[in-house]
């Protein structure tokens, strides 16, 4: 008999989604300071912590709540929701982007979608 599964608690859902928040925040950053540098013609610095900020990246998945549906695959197609919602908002504050209607609907169901698989029991 397997282990049985752990359920999710309020701190573990309210850790869980400050991760992926937490992951947004190095990849989109990150990216965002290298286009800064290759297209926007900011400095080299930029690029170079950019590129800092995608290496931790790679590190900040790992700190999901050790759970049954927290595995590799799970946690970046999970993540690739939030990247979709995160992306937009950076792109809103920092770059004046403007949200369409479909930009909008589009966010809000692969948000919804990813939710639904992450917190789905197992």
């Amino acid at each position: 008999a397997g282990k049985a599964p752990t359920p999710w608690n309020l701190s573990m859902a309210v850790r869980s989604v400050c991760v992926f928040i937490f992951a947004g925040f190095f990849e989109i950053g990150g990216g965002w300071l290298v286009w800064q540098t290759v297209k926007e013609g900011k400095p080299l610095w930029y690029a170079f912590l950019g590129s800092a900020m995608l290496v931790a990246y790679g590190f900040v998945a790992t700190l999901q709540p050790d759970l049954p549906a927290a595995s590799f695959g799970r946690v970046y197609a999970v993540y690739g929701g939030f990247f979709v919602v995160l992306s937009y908002a950076w792109g809103r504050y920092m770059d004046g982007l403007r949200l369409d209607l479909g930009d909008k609907i589009g966010a809000t169901l692969a948000l919804v979608g990813v939710l639904v698989a992450w917190f789905w029991p197992r």
